[in-house]
């Protein structure tokens, strides 16, 4: 399944007033405030993963950037918690014993 804003969990879990404090923040951040080029039109958490909609605590930045710093962090967050594989572990097999 794709992992997108559609799919994801984290849209019920925005405050009521969301689209305020986002207009509040692109308001303050007109500029990405990742790559410092392109305007912003994102409302980014800077602590990834987190449920702090103070306005302390997001910034303004633009999507190509937003994307890149989502996929850093999925992926650390992949590699800091592997899945369970399939393979077996390498015991010998019970008939060759």
């Amino acid at each position: 399944m794709a992992h997108n804003w559609n799919t994801s969990p984290r849209k019920s879990r925005l405050p009521s007033n969301w689209r305020q404090l986002r207009a509040q923040v692109l308001a303050r951040d007109p500029i990405c405030k990742l790559c410092g080029v392109r305007a912003s039109t994102v409302a980014d958490h800077i602590v990834p993963m987190t449920d702090d909609h103070r306005l302390e605590a997001l910034q303004g930045c633009c999507e190509p950037c937003h994307r890149q710093k989502t996929a850093r962090e999925a992926a650390a967050a992949r590699a800091a918690a592997p899945r369970v594989t399939r393979k077996r572990s390498g015991e010998a097999h019970p008939g060759l014993l």
